[in-house]
């Protein structure tokens, strides 16, 4: 039986030699910036979405795949590329992943249609999993002092990444060619490579164990059709045809893929492993974070720069309304610092709770006051920042409950539930604009009512949140060194 099995590698697997502090901090620098660079490539078309049939010369349902194919990219190949970096090495598959982000930048670079442009984008998704893999390489190879501030960093780039997106991609769209988003992305990424090469150092022995390749071709074809069917049923219907065929194929093939993950002796994720009461909490948790985190970027934007004749529009240019949007950013990278220190004296519950009530709070100021720009700042900084508290405390919630054999895995099925989260974020949200609209001359604009409706389901979200947060059994402060 392989190591992916629970309990096996705990004592088994080698410690990694200790490092310098210079080169502990070099391997966190290096590898929470590749994890922010890949975080920022899901948000450079979001400014261009309006642009993009005229940029590409298609139509508005072909040009949304280009945004829909990075968050398929990210959502079906993290757990994969988790389990390749227990069996292969996290060092070792971090080159590899950002070289097809540097590949799909490329290839983004050079497109005018959408064929080519979906199939980069789809490659740069796959970026995201560099968070869970750099989360678990931490893990094996920085001292106890420094590993929960590390994992707190890492796993915030997210929104720091995504949030620093915006008014990049909206200030380039405006003065420049857009395909010079991704010659920069590559650019960077190609500097990642260089770096991680040079400045991480290789990780302990990998897991042992075989790849479990039917297992990965069956959760990428189970989630694409979950995830095409949630992102498109707002605009097919959700009783169509398609989106209920997408949505009983996936049903299938998920059950069948998950009696083959009980079978056989190496699988992609040990599923006795994710239902666990602890890791099956903090995932349920990860989805409702994710689904508030990725509502109110949808929501608040939007919001600021809906034209004043509307009514509850704030008239701010795409630019002005992406810098007020980086504030929110750095509360979360600021957040996670804070919920490290909460996270090592009062243990990564304490964080997650106190995130998730930041968050609610957040939601609870931007209804208050929507026609106010400070308040709308203010509460997507605190709702970040409750992102962040969240984020920071779930990977080490996460390890404490697994084996160090099977971080790499848990923390990539961990992102895709974020994925998942984000996802239904996106259809939920669109739903609602779509369902409660108006029209603006010849545009149809999302109602006030809308936007209410929004803020209410994410203040919901978050009470969820809390109460699944709440069920999560007590761990230790931080995972046992000794198991590492």
């Amino acid at each position: 039986m392989g190591e992916s099995r629970p309990g096996l590698s705990a004592v088994a697997r080698p410690k990694a030699q200790p490092l310098a502090p210079f080169t502990e901090r070099g391997t966190v620098v290096v590898v929470a910036s590749a994890a922010g660079i890949a975080a920022m490539a899901q948000t450079t078309m979001v400014p261009l979405l309006g642009e993009l049939p005229r940029l590409l010369h298609s139509g508005v349902t072909g040009t949304s795949w280009v945004v829909t194919a990075t968050l398929l990219g990210g959502a079906v190949t993290s757990p994969v590329v988790g389990r390749l970096g227990d069996l292969y090495g996290k060092r070792r598959l971090m080159l590899c992943v950002l070289g097809v982000v540097t590949l799909g930048s490329l290839l983004c670079a050079v497109a005018d249609s959408v064929p080519p442009m979906v199939v980069g984008r789809g490659l740069q998704g796959v970026g995201m999993g560099l968070i869970p893999l750099g989360i678990s390489l931490l893990r094996d190879v920085l001292s106890e002092r420094r590993l929960g501030s590390a994992i707190a960093l890492t796993s915030s780039v997210l929104g720091v990444g995504a949030a620093a997106g915006l008014p990049l991609a909206a200030l380039v769209a405006q003065s420049a060619d857009w395909h010079l988003l991704f010659w920069a992305t590559g650019a960077l990424t190609a500097l990642m490579v260089v770096l991680v090469a040079r400045l991480v150092p290789p990780t302990p022995a990998p897991a042992g164990g075989r790849f479990d390749g039917v297992g990965a071709a069956g959760l990428v074809v189970g989630l694409t059709a979950l995830l095409v069917a949630i992102s498109y049923g707002g605009e097919w219907g959700w009783l169509s045809a398609s989106t209920v065929g997408l949505a009983v194929a996936s049903v299938v093939v998920l059950v069948l893929w998950g009696v083959w993950e009980r079978r056989v002796t190496d699988p992609l994720i040990d599923l006795s492993t994710t239902a666990r009461r602890p890791v099956l909490l903090v995932n349920i948790t990860s989805i409702v974070v994710g689904f508030a985190l990725y509502a109110q970027l949808l929501m608040v934007p939007q919001l600021l720069q809906l034209p004043t004749r509307t009514g509850y529009g704030l008239g701010r240019s795409m630019v002005q309304a992406g810098l007020l949007m980086l504030p929110a950013g750095l509360a979360m990278m600021g957040a996670s610092t804070v919920g490290a220190k909460v996270s090592a004296a009062r243990g990564p519950k304490l964080s997650l709770l106190l995130g998730t009530v930041l968050i609610g709070l957040g939601y609870v100021a931007c209804l208050a006051r929507m026609d106010s720009v400070p308040v709308l700042v203010i509460g997507t900084v605190v709702t970040q920042g409750g992102v962040g508290f969240a984020y920071g405390a779930i990977p080490a919630l996460i390890m404490t409950a697994v084996s160090p054999a099977e971080t790499g895995v848990a923390n990539g099925f961990n992102t895709l539930m974020r994925s998942i989260g984000t996802s239904l974020s996106g259809a939920v949200v669109g739903a609602i604009f779509a369902g409660l609209s108006g029209s603006l001359g010849t545009t149809s604009v999302p109602s006030r009512e809308a936007f209410v409706l929004v803020a209410v389901v994410g203040m919901t979200g978050a009470a969820f949140a809390l109460l699944t947060g709440a069920a999560i059994p007590g761990r230790p402060r931080t995972a046992p060194r000794s198991a590492l």
